[in-house]
């Protein structure tokens, strides 16, 4: 009898202790269980922690809470300006309602890859390129906000939504590059020519302040052999400028006319050159015409009878 009660007791125990283990389950930190029995959804979503379920009864579906990186695809797509491009991008979300990422989506992993691919098709299509290329902030918002409005319902939380990469086709790439090379060669030669502008005024006062003082025209002649002559050349080359040539002529007084040589001592004073023949007044040949003393034009003799 004894040995009896001591067998169904051991039975009883081991029955026990099965259908512990068939009931116990263990929730994580990061998930929430969802029970369902017979089908239905039974009370509330189970915490963290120990909990037990009906064997053969209940069923208990573990969800993850935890924040999921999920890549999107590469997706081809023509851009408003008619541009082929792929662009690629990634999506961060988190499930908020565990019973309904059961309940009211089959796969809510699958959903939402499928809507964020086709959201980035719809993106590619409305926007431009410059817009993808330098515009991603507003892009991935709006992104974010296409994918967000049905995963409300699903119990689902988009968190943040990144485009990742946009690939251009070689010619496109070319004709970007030949674009940028040209804007950057039309800004230089306006900073050039700025340069040019800038020097020319600055140029035209040096030159009105040194017009005003000449002296300072040859300071400058110095202070420019200086610098050439820093460079250690075997060469010097001197620049003289003409205004500096017409500053000393200038500056030069003029020459005295030099007074009239008187003969020497002891001579007499040259005899008076012959003239020809003038048929003026009736002189004849070989007459004489005697210059004045005092400079002024010689008299003709009166030869009228």
């Amino acid at each position: 009898m004894v040995e009896e009660l001591l067998t169904a007791g051991a039975v009883a125990g081991v029955g026990i202790v099965a259908y512990l283990g068939a009931a116990a389950r263990v929730v994580k930190q990061y998930e929430r269980g969802v029970v369902f029995r017979l089908g239905r959804l039974r009370g509330g979503v189970r915490g963290p922690g120990f909990t037990f379920v009906i064997p053969a009864v209940d069923r208990l579906r573990k969800v993850n809470m935890q924040i999921v990186t999920m890549p999107v695809p590469a997706q081809e797509g023509i851009t408003r300006d008619n541009v082929t491009v792929r662009v690629d991008a990634v999506v961060y979300f988190k499930v908020v309602d565990a019973a309904n990422a059961i309940i009211e989506v089959e796969d809510y992993r699958f959903a939402v890859s499928q809507m964020a691919q086709t959201s980035l098709r719809s993106i590619i299509g409305k926007s431009d390129l410059d817009d993808l290329l330098s515009n991603r902030e507003q892009l991935n918002q709006g992104l974010e906000l296409m994918i967000d409005s049905p995963a409300v319902g699903w119990g689902v939380q988009i968190d943040r939504v990144e485009i990742k990469d946009v690939s251009l086709p070689e010619t496109m790439k070319r004709s970007m590059a030949r674009q940028a090379e040209a804007d950057r060669e039309r800004r230089a030669r306006i900073i050039n020519a700025d340069a040019e502008l800038q020097a020319s005024k600055k140029l035209a006062e040096a030159a009105e302040v040194m017009s005003e003082q000449p002296a300072a025209l040859q300071l400058r002649l110095l202070q420019t052999v200086v610098a050439v002559a820093a460079e250690k050349n075997s060469t010097l080359v001197l620049p003289f400028p003409v205004e500096l040539l017409r500053f000393l002529e200038r500056a030069a007084p003029a020459p005295a006319a030099p007074p009239p040589a008187e003969p020497p001592p002891g001579t007499s004073a040259p005899a008076p050159a012959a003239v020809p023949p003038d048929t003026r007044a009736g002189l004849g040949p070989g007459a004489v015409v005697e210059p004045c003393l005092d400079g002024s034009p010689p008299v003709e003799p009166d030869v009228r009878g």
